[in-house]
């Protein structure tokens, strides 16, 4: 169960603010049906996470030593540090025009693309190193990137305005150095 709380609780407030939230009130304003898109965030971050925290499992099993708590207490420590950059939606970054097919394909494919590299996958990866059970570190991190992108996509581009992303980060940035903090002093 740990795995699950702490995996929701980083990866929703790593979210806020994030390049994925800047996506879905793009998308939440482009095509204004809640619905598809918000399926299309669960369904690419389901598929997306549960890879991500699969190969984080994998490459612990494989990599596995007293050092291994190194590695994955540097890079909470490193995602602490990229939690305080701010993430934009660059131009060439929006999402492809609706000609053929659904909300629901152009979001999930949007979001399963945007999402690779992005500091919550990467997270996610560390997180399934960490606590080796991809069921619930995917679950968690696919929560909490829903906690922190309905209300993006419900309240859209008020909602992005109206938070304040610099404690936002700030919090985030507490939340993965603690996980760093504490996988190099327990483990």
């Amino acid at each position: 169960m740990e795995a699950f709380l702490v995996s929701t609780g980083l990866v929703a407030i790593a979210e806020i603010g994030d390049k994925t939230m800047l996506l879905a009130i793009l998308l939440a304003a482009r095509f204004r049906r809640p619905v598809p898109i918000l399926l299309g965030i669960l369904v690419a971050t389901l598929i997306n996470h549960a890879l991500a925290a699969l190969v984080g499992q994998l490459a612990a099993g494989l990599l596995s030593g007293p050092w291994m708590k190194w590695v994955l207490g540097l890079a909470f420590l490193a995602f602490a540090a990229w939690a305080l950059i701010p993430d934009k939606l660059d131009e060439d970054e929006a999402p492809p025009a609706l000609k053929a097919g659904s909300i629901f394909l152009t979001t999930a494919v949007a979001f399963f693309f945007v999402e690779m590299g992005d500091k919550t996958q990467v997270a996610t990866v560390a997180l399934g190193a960490q606590f080796h059970n991809v069921f619930l570190v995917a679950s968690g991190t696919t929560l909490g990137m829903m906690l922190a992108n309905t209300p993006a996509v419900l309240l859209g581009e008020v909602a992005a305005t109206k938070l304040p992303l610099k404690y936002i980060r700030w919090i985030a940035a507490a939340g993965f150095a603690g996980v760093g903090l504490w996988v190099l002093l327990t483990r």
